[in-house]
């Protein structure tokens, strides 16, 4: 087995799977990658620096968001094509997953320019695992929408679906989206993932109405991952649930201050 943190190749671009929050969540790959590339593309280079400087990466730095990601295409394609190594790394989690980077990706493939993937965290994933809800097939949406009658279309989307469903979230519109599922199925089971891999993180999975009023009850701040039961649960998750069941839980502690 290959164990040996990797250094970056000329001319190759690569996309970094970078920590949720926990700054000791990135891998030994990753990290080789980020100390030799030429040059870091960052969705937020302010938001970046941190994780960086805790790891001891000293690189060019420069943005790459959905505003300028036509024109910093062309840029960064222009960098490999002469010989620089490049890292794509996002605020957290794996790049082009809701994520600025999909529009270069096309390019350097069309290019033939070389690429690699370097896994790491995944809120989506750490949710949907977190959350005990069925895990063998689900629906990933991406950002619920902002505006409320086509945020409950796609709930209404959702909760028709045999398999689990996961979003994203903002914290303030939480209450509201608890709300529409609270009218559309105040039964079905819900998991509000926040804060993950940071101080307190939490996964709260409970029947909408009991989800609603927990979250009534407190002050909602951090990111949040929303994941919804399907309709096609297996028999062993429809027993009453154990004394407790549906409570929050926390753990790790970020190295980094809030």
């Amino acid at each position: 087995m290959d164990t040996v943190p990797q250094s970056a190749s000329p001319g190759t671009l690569y996309l970094v799977g970078t920590p949720l929050g926990n700054l000791a969540d990135l891998t030994l790959r990753a990290r080789g990658i980020l100390l030799t590339v030429d040059m870091i593309a960052c969705e937020d280079t302010r938001h970046s620096m941190p994780l960086l400087q805790h790891h001891g990466v000293r690189k060019p730095l420069l943005s790459l968001h959905e505003h300028n990601e036509a024109g910093r295409s062309q840029q960064l394609l222009a960098e490999l094509r002469e010989g620089r190594s490049v890292a794509v790394i996002s605020d957290a989690g794996m790049p082009l997953v809701s994520d600025p980077g999909q529009r270069l990706l096309h390019e350097i493939r069309r290019a033939g320019i070389p690429y690699e993937v370097i896994p790491g965290p995944s809120a989506p994933i750490t949710a949907l695992v977190g959350s005990g809800l069925p895990a063998t097939e689900f629906f990933f949406g991406g950002f619920l929408p902002v505006k409320g009658g086509q945020r409950r279309r796609l709930l209404e989307k959702a909760l028709a679906r045999e398999e689990t469903s996961v979003f994203f979230e903002s914290p303030h519109r939480l209450l509201g989206t608890l709300e529409i599922l609270v009218e559309l199925a105040p039964e079905r089971q819900v998991c509000v993932a926040r804060e993950l891999t940071k101080k307190f993180q939490e996964f709260h999975t409970a029947p909408a109405t009991a989800c609603l009023a927990y979250y009534q009850k407190k002050s909602v701040k951090g990111e949040i991952t929303l994941v919804l039961a399907g309709t096609d649960l297996p028999r062993w998750m429809t027993r009453d649930p154990e004394p407790g069941a549906g409570t929050a839980n926390s753990s790790y502690q970020d190295p980094r201050p809030d």
